[in-house]
């Protein structure tokens, strides 16, 4: 039996597939839409690629295009808590008497042979103009784009599986492990919270030690209990996510950058580790801002309400240092976006999270110490 791809199915088969299996994009399910082929890549210049083999024949239904376009791509930027997305529009039938009107969030690209898509599209993506656009036999090239596409889309799915799939977390354990010790020894050595506990006074004086060692005392079981039981649930969460020796690093300098603003503002002494938890509730963020397209609904139902409580009932009673909560949770959020998150981040991104970490810690150095 033969089998016969048309011109425009050629195109659609052979730029989906480029696009998913080199530029990272992935197909989004579009409902109400013919003939249409969506793509997103989050990280790329442009979010979203739309496909449209539909003949568009006069100015009103290509008007008509252009609004419903609009109309999706908001939804999209809903979903993705995206402020702007940039939207390449691929037609593959557009009547030629047709006048293209500029847009400054969609590119038009009016396209009708494969020397089309390397004339123009390939201006974009220049790796395109090399890509296998070639005509071969019908059936071979619908088996081989399958099969690249099924890797690649296995190669994501492993990917993920890799990042979310619960593990053994030690370093979230040893924390917990390390603050009950320290508990037990506060109450056979009552001295210790003395020598231990966050005084900004003292930290002015020469104590730096004391921005991280407060963080590991607590003033009563209730208290480490609380802060115990939220470092279990968020930092099995965030350990899982971003590995053992980021987590680490996150969680100790958190802790010091919540010390650091505490000592600045908070009048008397400090000590516990909410300001390290709130600094991992800032990596959440940051992790669930780039991973929204997976936790999208729990980032908006759960993680910024949960935040957003923790610091409503901060400055609703007394005796909470709301300054080490915020302190934490910048700290957290900046460090996040220095180390990174692997396959979402490039080079430019790190170097300007460490850029903008580097001021923020500087900031507080200064005024705790200089001024």
């Amino acid at each position: 039996m033969s089998v016969v791809v048309s011109n425009k199915d050629e195109i659609i088969m052979q730029l989906v597939h480029y696009f998913v299996t080199e530029e990272d994009y992935e197909p989004i399910l579009v409902n109400g839409v013919k003939n249409e082929v969506w793509l997103e890549n989050l990280d790329a210049p442009y979010k979203v690629i739309r496909i449209n083999s539909n003949y568009i024949h006069n100015e009103e239904q290509y008007k008509f295009d252009v609004f419903k376009i609009k109309n999706i791509v908001k939804q999209i930027k809903k979903k993705t808590f995206s402020l702007k997305m940039k939207t390449m529009n691929i037609l593959l039938d557009l009547n030629d008497d047709i006048k293209i009107n500029p847009d400054k969030n969609i590119d038009v690209y009016n396209v009708k042979t494969i020397k089309d898509v390397r004339n123009t599209i390939g201006e974009v993506f220049p790796k395109l103009k090399t890509a296998g656009l070639n005509k071969e036999n019908d059936v071979d090239m619908i088996v081989n784009i399958t099969n690249d596409i099924n890797e690649k889309t296995e190669e994501h799915n492993k990917e993920y599986e890799k990042i979310f799939k619960p593990k053994k977390n030690f370093v979230t354990n040893a924390i917990i492990a390390l603050n009950i010790v320290m508990y037990i020894l506060c109450v056979i050595y009552p001295d210790l919270v003395k020598m231990f506990i966050l005084d900004g006074n003292a930290v002015k004086a020469g104590k730096v030690y004391l921005l991280l060692t407060s963080t590991f005392l607590h003033a009563s079981i209730l208290h480490l209990g609380f802060n115990m039981y939220a470092l279990y649930v968020i930092g099995n969460q965030v350990e899982t996510f971003i590995g053992k020796t980021k987590f680490l690093i996150i969680y100790l300098v958190s802790s010091i950058t919540a010390s650091m603003l505490s000592a600045l503002l908070t009048q008397g002494y400090s000590l516990g580790a909410s300001g390290a938890i709130f600094g991992l509730m800032g990596c959440l963020l940051y992790f669930g801002y780039h991973y929204r397209l997976y936790l999208g609904s729990v980032l908006l139902s759960q993680i910024v309400p949960v935040i957003l409580l923790n610091l409503f009932l901060g400055f609703s009673f007394s005796g909470i240092d709301n300054a080490a909560h915020i302190g934490g949770l910048i700290g957290g959020l900046f460090i996040s976006m220095a180390l990174g998150l692997s396959k979402k981040d490039d080079t430019s991104s790190r170097v300007n999270g460490w850029i903008i970490f580097i001021i923020y810690f500087a900031f507080l150095s200064y005024l705790l110490f200089f001024r």
